[in-house]
């Protein structure tokens, strides 16, 4: 299984597959989904009305990997579970992070 994101020019571009009104703000693994795609697998309290779970998911996103709301975005899927995040990264601090989080789960390397 390959891993759920990517560096492109100072950025990650992460690929994940969001469940609102999960229960718990949380990340769950990884998945392949039928398109072949290696997604990270989160989950938020929120429900998906006026933007409400996308703003969870940026939160917990950003306190996961100790970078500020600002520099992470929802490129696309906005109102889908399947989206692509694109986190800034100048200082390589998100990829550090995520390397120390998901690394080892995820197992192919970058």
């Amino acid at each position: 299984m390959d891993r759920p994101w990517r560096c492109e020019g100072g950025a990650i571009t992460l690929h994940l597959r969001l469940t609102p009104k999960g229960g718990r703000d949380s990340f769950d693994g990884f998945a392949e989904g039928s398109d072949g795609k290696t997604h990270a697998l989160a989950r938020v309290r929120a429900v998906p009305e006026d933007g409400a779970a996308n703003a969870a998911l940026v939160a917990l996103l950003s306190k996961t990997l100790g970078v500020r709301k600002t520099v992470i975005e929802v490129v696309a899927g906005h109102t889908a579970r399947l989206k692509t995040l694109r986190i800034e990264d100048g200082q390589g601090v998100a990829l550090d992070a995520l390397e120390a989080h998901w690394g080892r789960q995820a197992g192919a390397t970058i």
